[in-house]
């Protein structure tokens, strides 16, 4: 593997056609899967710049290619993560904790006390990759106008 570089995505960045691909692809596996459908398929280049001026947000890269990326928002004690994705051909090569690793930095130099996601009900796979990365349940969640829980909140500390 040759190696990921980390970039965080500012003004500079011109790909977002591209960042749009990789969570696309990267986030596939869920259609059909998690109900409501995943606010993902929502997204347009335009609206991840938008998301990446006012959040936290880096790329990985491969070479020239996109292999993941990451989202991150500062709250009260927290640093929330979203819309974590590793091209599935780049998966098990430590992209994602690469990543995870990056927003941990960032939480520490921001003062935060942890990293809090939140990951679907039926992707028990992301729940037991997230707990293996230190992470650990805290909160069933479910989305406006559904009466079952939909998505679980994980935090891992920061020490």
């Amino acid at each position: 593997m040759s190696d990921i570089a980390l970039r965080r995505l500012d003004g500079g960045f011109d790909r977002w056609d591209g960042l749009l691909d990789l969570i696309l692809v990267s986030f596939a596996y869920m259609n059909g899967r998690i109900d409501p459908p995943s606010s993902a398929l929502a997204l347009t280049p335009q609206a991840l710049k938008a998301k990446a001026d006012t959040e936290i947000a880096y790329a990985a890269f491969d070479g020239a290619q996109i292999a993941g990326c990451i989202f991150c928002r500062p709250e009260a004690e927290t640093l929330y993560i979203g819309k974590l994705a590793v091209l599935p051909a780049a998966q098990g090569k430590g992209i994602g904790k690469r990543l995870l690793g990056a927003a941990e930095a960032m939480a520490r130099e921001l003062g935060l006390d942890s990293l809090r996601l939140e990951t679907r009900i039926e992707l028990v796979d992301n729940h037991a990759t997230f707990a293996a990365w230190g992470f650990r349940k805290t909160a069933e969640n479910r989305h406006a106008g559904f009466h079952r829980t939909t998505s679980i909140e994980m935090r891992k500390a920061i020490v």
